[in-house]
Order: C-alpha cells, then structure tokens, then sequence
C-alpha cells in the first residue's frame, strides 16, 4: 500500500475528529479515547479495501482517468467522456496528473464525502434532540452503514457525494443559512441526477419559511458556475448544461436492475413502455400528494416532518420510477438512519431500507442473489406505509404556528 494513501485517509480521519470535537461532544479524555477508537474501527477496514476493483471500476473509473492522462487533463475537459456530469470528471481530470493509482484517489474522494454525510447527518440529528450521545452516535452510525461503506470504499462508487452535499444543504436549510443551503443543493445535482429523489423537500422548506422565493435563483447560478470549467475548455455551454437530458437514457432500457423498486414485483410485463409511463405517473403522483399535504399544512411543519418528507421522497420516488440501479436507494439508507437517532420509534424503517438496499449490493457485488429483489420492495411497502402513518398522525398532532414568507 502506498504510504500517502495511508496519509491521506489518516487526514480524513482527522477531519472526522475534528467535526466531532467541534460539535461538542468530546469533553473529557474518555471521549477522546472512545471516538478515537470509533474512528480507527471505522477507517482501517476502509483502507485495507483500497485495492478491491469491481467491473464498475475497470470499464468505467479507470479508462475515464486514463483518457485525461492520455489527452492533457483538464484541457480535454471539452470532450464528452462517460456519463457522468462534468463536476465528477473534474476530478477524473484531477487524478491524471497524480502518480498515486486512480483507484486510491477514487475511493479516498468518497471516503471523504463519507465523512461529510456523517458530519451532516449530526447536524440534522441535533435539530431533532439535545442528546449529545445520540448526535455522535449518529456520526459513527453513517460511518459504518454497510452500504455507505460498501459504496465508496468496496465499490468505490460516488453516491456518497451527492448525498453527502444534499444532507448538508438540508441541515444549512434548518440552520436558517438559505444561500448556503441552496449553493449545496446545487453541487449536490450538479454531480449526480439523483439529486432529484431529495429536491423536492426544498419545496417544504419553501412551504414551511426556512428558505424563501429570493434564495432559488442562487440554485441555478451556482450551477452554472459549476460547470464553467468544462464550458471555458471548450465544451458547448447548452450541451453542457442540459446534460442530464441528454444522458437520461443511459440509466438502460430495462424496468428493473437489482432495485428494490415495485417493478422487482413484477414478472413478465407485457408491455414494458406502458409500465414505465404508469411509473412515471405514479411517482409524480406520490409526490404531488405528499407536496399538496405539506402545503395545506404548511402552519404545522418543524423539522421533524420536514425530515420525514425528505424520507418520504427518498424511498418512494426510487421505488415507483423505472430503470432504477442497485444504488439509487442510497439516500433513503442516509436519511432513515438520520431519521432513527432523532425519532427511536423508527428504527424498523431505517432496517428495513438498509435490507432492501443491500439486497442490490450484494447481487453486483457477489454476482449472485442472497434473496431476490421482491423481498426489497416488499420490505419497502412497508416502510413506505410506515412513514405515511407517522408523517399523518405527526401532522395532525403538530401545533400551528406563524409562518413568514416574505420574499
């Protein structure tokens, strides 16, 4: 192993310390000696993974660095390269120039966003519950979620980084930080579409005064600012920024890929062009419902239901669309387990979505099933009809209160 690999993940682990120690839950020498050892637990598995390649890694990660290596780096931004958005191979672009392996630079980088995921999802825990016990442990639990370590250091994939910025924009929302918030939820999509399974709570927010009609233009500037780069390298600024409408088939074909979503209940679908559109329809129908609720009671809203909405969005839009991938739950497995730390009452969700996830994982990464994909989405109706209880029941139990919108 090369030693600054081993450098720069002790780095990382600094950096969590440094955000447990700043969120003041570190005050005597046996929390040092706790979280230091939580951290070790939680950092040295994920370098003894570093040299673990998947497909995804050889036909994909690795011949995108080479291209940039191979074609002068950043100055090959102007060429369209896999399908991933332009803020993601800046860094491919990046990492051409290093002499340490692309594969280390790739997982580090998500190992990072780990970090950040967990540090966010503290944050969102503390406006949910003073217990400084409950905040950190809500830190070491994102950290050694079996899919959020599976995800970046295992397979070395990015999903922790939009989710990561997207938690963070959720917790700068509630902070009343509104710009900052809104500049997160655009490098948030900027590096990965499904982004789109959690901005619609930006529509609560907006409901529920955290964040008003002046802060969303900061939303589409600082998206254009993020893929400035690439356009001043030469790529076509239109091309560049519609992106995602142009990628948008190459999620496949198929109405299913090792995804919990409700199609792994479906066998032999007579017509497959009709079963995505009524998915498509069903899923903007979900969400127009739970945005519709949200409005009519947007005087009873606080943090807690905001979360739950956010939740809401993350499990049931992924469930419902088709073409959905293994991993497109990951925010889902985020936010429940966020979610438990604050609301203990919902721990048999946060279960029930990291078994449903991990189903997929295991499939691509074993190339075999421990059990088939309709066991996820079954585990996932119920989630979904245990959130709905809980969001109505909390709803109508929430006090009124004035709201400011002003704008």
């Amino acid at each position: 192993m090369d030693y600054r690999v081993t450098l720069l993940i002790t780095l990382e682990a600094l950096l969590a310390l440094w955000l447990v120690y700043r969120s003041g839950c570190i005050k005597t020498a046996a929390h040092w000696s706790a979280v230091s050892a939580l951290l070790l637990a939680a950092f040295v598995p994920r370098l003894l993974a570093m040299n673990y390649q998947t497909l995804d890694y050889q036909d994909f990660l690795a011949p995108w660095v080479d291209f940039y290596r191979q074609n002068g780096g950043f100055r090959a931004l102007y060429r369209p390269v896999g399908n991933y958005n332009v803020p993601y191979l800046y860094f491919m672009a990046l990492f051409s120039y290093s002499k340490i392996r692309d594969l280390y630079l790739i997982k580090l980088l998500s190992t990072l966003f780990d970090v950040l995921l967990a540090w966010g999802g503290m944050r969102l825990v503390s406006r949910l519950t003073d217990s400084p016990l409950r905040r950190v442990g809500s830190f070491f639990a994102l950290l050694y979620l079996p899919s959020v370590f599976l995800n970046s250091a295992v397979w070395g994939q990015c999903d922790s980084i939009y989710v990561a910025l997207a938690v963070l924009a959720l917790a700068d929302a509630l902070e009343n930080h509104p710009i900052r918030s809104m500049v997160l939820l655009a490098l948030s999509f900027g590096f990965k579409l499904q982004a789109v399974f959690v901005m619609p709570v930006f529509a609560v927010l907006l409901f529920a005064g955290k964040i008003r009609w002046k802060h969303l233009p900061v939303f589409p500037l600082t998206y254009v600012l993020l893929i400035l780069p690439a356009v001043i390298a030469g790529r076509p600024f239109l091309d560049t920024l519609l992106i995602y409408f142009k990628e948008s088939g190459t999620v496949g074909s198929a109405l299913n890929y090792n995804s919990s979503s409700v199609y792994a209940l479906l066998r032999n679908v007579a017509d497959p062009d009709a079963a995505a559109k009524l998915g498509v329809f069903a899923a903007f129908a979900f969400l127009l419902v739970l945005l519709a609720l949200c409005l009519i009671f947007r005087r009873r809203l606080n943090d807690r239901l905001i979360l739950t909405a956010a939740l809401l969005m993350a499990v049931g839009i992924p469930f419902l669309l088709p073409h959905m991938h293994d991993r497109y739950f990951f925010a889902a497995d985020a936010l429940s387990l966020i979610l438990v730390f604050g609301l203990p009452i919902l721990s048999p969700v946060a279960a029930l979505t990291q078994f449903a996830s991990l189903l997929g994982y295991y499939a691509y990464l074993v190339k075999r099933f421990l059990l088939y994909m309709d066991h996820g989405a079954r585990a996932l109706i119920l989630v979904l009809i245990a959130l709905w209880v809980y969001f109505v029941l909390s709803l109508k139990k929430s006090p009124e209160k004035v709201l400011d919108n002003r704008g």
